[in-house]
């Protein structure tokens, strides 16, 4: 009997407790989501009603400052050549990395060259260096290759750091492949390139995603090196949002639609690739 009333009691208990974790799990996405949510309205006011010593809730909205963002006004440039150097910086690093770090994972899980533990540490050291200690090894160079304020240098560079954290990443996303798969595959004829394509990237396409997005943030807002090594012709985002740190006057409005604008590629992709996102960093949680 008591057995019996445990058991309803716990019952009755389940629908309140996923109720409690249901509103705590909103509140902490509200408590995050909301500065951004707020600098997205600060975006549409004017320059007034942003640059005030309380908040305005209650405000009239307009465009002009995402307009002003688009076009250039008040002395400053427009966003969409910054915009186009970045999006041409990041997509083209990110696909560099994951071409590069496949095989080398792959070299490093299923087909385990020699002293491979020293490789895995030679990767992750590189990331142990601070960036600040190799700037001007790294200005001098791109100074004597004339690649100095190019979208090339940047990347060469951004390929370099999100290249180690790739490899131990597709590596981890690959040693969750069975190996009976694997060895199906070697029996049916499939040579390396075949396995890649028809059964190791289908199996851990949610890892790759993961890697991607992750080196896609990264890339994105990366802003030391793209502020040492570039003026103009190879400036990213992060480069001009800083262009409004300036002593003539207050831009928190303009400033607030300039970020709302420079989120917004991350945002769509993580939205993009949620489902394979969350699969892909969950590889290996549970057997």
């Amino acid at each position: 009997m008591k057995q019996q009333t445990r058991t309803l009691a716990d019952r009755q208990a389940k629908p309140l407790t996923k109720l409690l974790l249901g509103v705590l799990t909103w509140i902490v996405v509200l408590i995050f989501f909301f500065p951004v949510l707020w600098m997205a309205l600060t975006g549409l006011k004017s320059e007034t009603d942003a640059n005030t010593s309380t908040p305005h809730f209650i405000f009239k909205p307009t465009f002009a400052q995402y307009a002003s963002v688009w076009k250039g006004a008040g002395g400053l440039n427009g966003l969409p050549p910054y915009l186009e150097h970045s999006v041409i910086v990041t997509v083209v690093s990110t696909l560099l990395v994951l071409l590069l770090a496949l095989p080398a994972a792959y070299a490093l899980s299923i087909r385990p060259v020699r002293k491979w533990r020293d490789v895995l540490f030679f990767f992750i050291s590189t990331k142990m260096l601070p960036v600040v200690g190799a700037i001007i090894p790294l200005y001098l160079i791109a100074r004597n290759l004339h690649l100095l304020d190019h979208v090339l240098l940047l990347i060469i560079l951004y390929t370099a750091i999100n290249l180690p954290i790739a490899v131990w990443m597709l590596r981890s996303f690959l040693l969750e492949v069975p190996a009976e798969v694997i060895e199906a595959a070697r029996v049916d004829g499939a040579g390396l390139v075949r396995q890649l394509r028809r059964v190791i990237i289908p199996i851990i396409s949610p890892g790759l995603a993961a890697t991607a997005l992750i080196c896609f943030i990264f890339a994105w807002n990366e802003f030391f090196l793209a502020v040492n090594l570039t003026t103009v012709n190879g400036a990213t985002v992060p480069i001009y949002l800083v262009g409004f740190v300036q002593p003539e006057g207050p831009f928190l409005a303009h400033l607030s639609a300039a970020a709302t604008i420079a989120c917004l590629p991350v945002l769509l992709a993580g939205w993009a690739a949620q489902d394979k996102l969350v699969r892909g960093l969950s590889m290996g949680a549970v057997k």
